[in-house]
């Protein structure tokens, strides 16, 4: 796939590019009427603040116009930071950065980040005395939209790096501290692409006997049953770690290619999901859950606990109780991308264990959703309550202007956060400074 198609996936998605080339979504103006909670717009985001959608808050589907509102991306202005809570200070960690996705940490502290536009993976190394990357170094290039990043085996001395790409996953042979590609890349496994969604997030079970992979639809709700460009996809993946041994081990997520994690205190799979699109401001929520092994979440024919997609009326009635409800409902329309366990200590004893997660920003919605980082507390029990808390906003201007848009987040070695930021092409750290947080 050439770099401008990779732009406009990176912007709006393919699926939105197509309903709005058709003209069939008519958009509306930044600073337009307000929600009605549960359901909300950038203006309502601040950092601190707690939201929470339940199933039966959902309207009905078109119960609103969908809308074509793609963000047009603007300097960032002058010094403008992302906002935290009190307590907590932004910084900018690295600059000039080409298309910044995905991060992940080593066992070492080095940052492994996926440039996904350039096709490369970059390592940067250490938090200077001006809170800069020490050193940066290309690991590996020539790669096809590479996002997903594991290191394996987990919990143990690390041998190789997995890269995730559109059509494949990669190793190339790693010990910690290597800070370029020793050996050249091994294929391990080939993965459905072409069309939308072309995010593959990796991760490895905590023994590492399985690894996972998020394979996000080829549309916005076709029908996997006619159109065979769907098969295995809108899936998690599992194969041996070295390839072998596929099998579906979840089913109709539309896309968790965008983020995956595993609890380190239950070992349970999460994944973070972009529902589908057309249905109006308020559906379908995305959302971020734990994943059941032989889990169906609903796509396309079913959505959210058992609604049926009007697209699909009267299609598989048997599945409709088979409909997996997931653990925390977001902003419909929000991009939800990747998502990272607290397991730091810098920050207060609260947030141990709670999850970090980016919104990467809407498209379809009539007035902006999303462009922030949210957490979703676990209450140090590893479940949730439904519940998340806006974390760092700004990147939205308050005329609705875009300059900043979430992706990568990753705990660094000191339990600060490191947030990718392909809006700005930069990467961020949030610390804490020791007031008192909200």
């Amino acid at each position: 796939m050439k770099q401008g198609a990779i732009a406009l996936l990176i912007f709006i998605g393919l699926a939105g590019a197509a309903i709005i080339a058709r003209g069939a979504l008519p958009a509306a103006e930044d600073g337009g009427p307000r929600a009605t909670p549960p359901f909300l717009d950038y203006r309502d985001e601040n950092p601190g603040a707690v939201h929470k959608i339940t199933v039966k808050e959902l309207p009905e589907p078109y119960a609103t116009k969908s809308a074509g509102n793609a963000p047009q991306l603007v300097p960032r202005p002058g010094n403008a930071l992302p906002k935290a809570p009190d307590g907590f200070k932004v910084e900018l960690y690295a600059s000039g950065l080409d298309g910044p996705r995905l991060i992940r940490t080593s066992s070492n502290g080095d940052f492994f980040l996926a440039e996904s536009t350039s096709g490369k993976i970059k390592v940067l190394r250490g938090i200077s005395s001006s809170g800069k990357a020490d050193q940066v170094s290309v690991f590996a290039s020539g790669l096809e939209q590479p996002y997903g990043i594991a290191f394996y085996p987990p919990n143990a001395r690390t041998q190789y790096v997995y890269i995730g790409s559109e059509n494949s996953v990669v190793r190339y042979p790693y010990e910690p501290g290597d800070m370029k590609a020793t050996g050249p890349a091994q294929h391990i496994a080939d993965l459905p692409s072409g069309g939308n969604h072309w995010t593959r997030d990796i991760q490895f079970s905590p023994d590492g006997k399985k690894m996972y992979v998020g394979v996000g639809s080829g549309s916005n709700v076709d029908d996997p049953d006619s159109n065979p460009a769907e098969k295995n996809r809108a899936d998690i993946l599992e194969f041996n770690p070295d390839g072998s041994g596929m099998r579906v081990y979840a089913s109709g997520i539309r896309n968790p290619g965008g983020g995956l994690a595993v609890n380190p205190k239950t070992g349970e799979l999460w994944c973070s999901v972009n529902e589908r699109d057309a249905l109006g401001d308020n559906l379908v929520p995305d959302y971020i859950t734990h994943v059941q092994n032989g889990g169906f979440y609903g796509w396309p024919w079913w959505y959210i606990g058992g609604h049926q997609d009007p697209r699909h009326k009267g299609k598989h009635p048997e599945l409709k109780d088979k409909v997996v409800t997931p653990d925390i409902l977001l902003q419909p329309h929000s991009a939800s991308l990747e998502m990272a366990f607290y397991n730091g200590t810098q920050l207060p004893a609260e947030y141990q264990g709670d999850i970090f997660a980016s919104e990467h920003g809407s498209w379809n919605k009539s007035v902006r959703v999303g462009y922030e980082v949210i957490r979703v507390p676990l209450h140090q029990t590893g479940h949730a309550t439904g519940e998340y808390q806006d974390f760092l906003t700004g990147f939205v201007t308050p005329n609705g202007e875009v300059w900043g848009r979430p992706v990568g987040i990753a705990v660094a070695r000191d339990g600060s956060l490191m947030v990718t930021d392909d809006g700005s092409k930069t990467i961020w750290r949030v610390s804490y400074t020791g007031a008192a947080a909200k």
